[in-house]
């Protein structure tokens, strides 16, 4: 099902949260939002859903509308038949597992031997069918959120809408369930648009990433343009390029020099690059610069550490712990950054 969202505004009271979003999902695509809390990206979800109402623009499913705030047109969302996954589960506890995954269904008044085949299809998918008794308060976390993502699936016409569904997981549950989504995802064909804060969730998971930033968008791109090309201070601070050099053509903060001609920004721009591309004692990258090792720690596999400049600009370090250069509060040092790991930042 394709998905296209046309100038979405929304405002709550005084406080406008989205300003004029244009976004086109393609069918069978898997897009996550991503971003900060307050950047609009739940906002946008439940407009799809049908939880809100925009104030403007126009929100289109396939040959559907669902919402257009010109005509006051706002399709409701049992009719919209998306298959929705939440951060807190939201089962009903005093139905079983069965029933809760049939419910939807049984809502839209599906006949009675659809529902039994289409839960059990579905329990079965997520490996839950041998729970299919069982109430909500007998099941782990995890197992609930299987039970979740299987009531999305029957209640799903093509469309999938998860809203931070792993963010209640522990780390080692979280990475499961990615696959499984993932897994799902491919096995349904779904569209599937997904909401999180979390950096590797969304790499991992998506076909395109949408960096959102204060109810806009800030960049669009593939998980490999996200990581490795930010556009924007906030898009590269945001996706771990620690340090972001403020630059106007090749004069640098920081008494950073450009070895390399090429390492250039325009006029309000930025070069950026990630602590783990800092090179101590070396003077044979596109970018030099020396200052002075502080607050340097150990933590495990890594050392960490700041390198201060002499107008206090501080670059970030990080170096495999079992790199025969220690970091030593106090030392004064040179150090490099390779051209290739280095990005130039448009704003």
């Amino acid at each position: 099902m394709r998905v296209e969202l046309a100038g979405v505004t929304k405002s709550f009271g005084k406080s406008q949260v989205l300003h004029g979003i244009d976004l086109t999902i393609a069918d069978g695509e898997f897009v996550t939002l991503l971003g900060p809390s307050g950047c609009g990206k739940t906002t946008t979800l439940r407009c799809i859903a049908g939880l809100e109402d925009p104030d403007g623009g126009s929100i289109d499913a396939g040959d559907r509308t669902f919402a257009n705030a010109d005509s006051l047109r706002f399709l409701p969302p049992h009719r919209r038949k998306v298959g929705m996954v939440f951060q807190s589960y939201a089962l009903w506890p005093h139905l079983s597992v069965t029933a809760n995954v049939a419910y939807p269904m049984k809502r839209r008044k599906v006949p009675r031997g659809e529902i039994r085949q289409r839960a059990a299809q579905a329990l079965a998918s997520v490996d839950m069918a041998k729970h299919a008794d069982r109430f909500p308060h007998e099941l782990s976390g995890g197992q609930q959120q299987r039970v979740a993502l299987a009531r999305g699936l029957v209640s799903a016409n093509g469309l999938m809408l998860y809203d931070e569904p792993l963010s209640n997981l522990d780390a080692k549950l979280r990475i499961a369930m990615r696959a499984e989504i993932q897994r799902l995802h491919r096995e349904f064909g779904n569209t599937s648009i997904y909401v999180t804060h979390d950096q590797e969730e969304a790499l991992a998971l998506s076909d395109r990433v949408v960096i959102m930033n204060s109810g806009r968008i800030d960049q669009v791109g593939t998980p490999e343009e996200i990581y490795g090309r930010p556009v924007s201070r906030f898009a590269a601070d945001f996706v771990g390029f620690e340090n972001i050099v403020g630059a106007d053509g090749s004069a640098l903060a920081g008494g950073l020099r450009a070895t390399d001609r090429s390492l250039t920004a325009p006029a309000g721009g930025a070069l950026a690059f990630r602590s783990k591309s800092v090179r101590l004692g070396d003077t044979t990258g596109g970018l030099v610069g020396r200052g002075v090792i502080r607050d340097s720690a150990y933590v495990g596999e890594y050392w960490t550490a700041r390198v201060e400049a002499a107008d206090g600009t501080s670059i970030g370090v990080t170096m495999a712990a079992d790199h025969d250069r220690r970091m030593t509060d106090g030392t004064e040092t040179e150090f490099s950054v390779r051209s290739d790991d280095v990005i130039a930042l448009q704003r």
